[in-house]
């Protein structure tokens, strides 16, 4: 159970950082979006414009919490 704890934090790590490097990449905002989006699309997951700006909104929210708290 202790190596699939790891795992998932690893993971979840993985994902946080992507979603850091891609929003505090150099970029305009809807084409940010549409990576986004694609990339989950690949995945599998379809989200519209409204959920996708809300997840987007919930990331950089996390990471301004984060970086508060450093």
């Amino acid at each position: 159970m202790k190596a699939l704890n790891y795992l998932v934090a690893f993971v979840g790590g993985a994902a946080i950082g992507a979603a850091c490097g891609m929003l505090f990449a150099p970029e305009r905002g809807s084409d940010l979006r549409e990576k986004i989006a694609e990339a989950l699309r690949k995945r599998g997951i379809r989200l519209n414009r409204q959920e996708l700006t809300e997840l987007v909104d919930e990331i950089a929210e996390e990471i301004q919490t984060s970086k508060d708290e450093a």
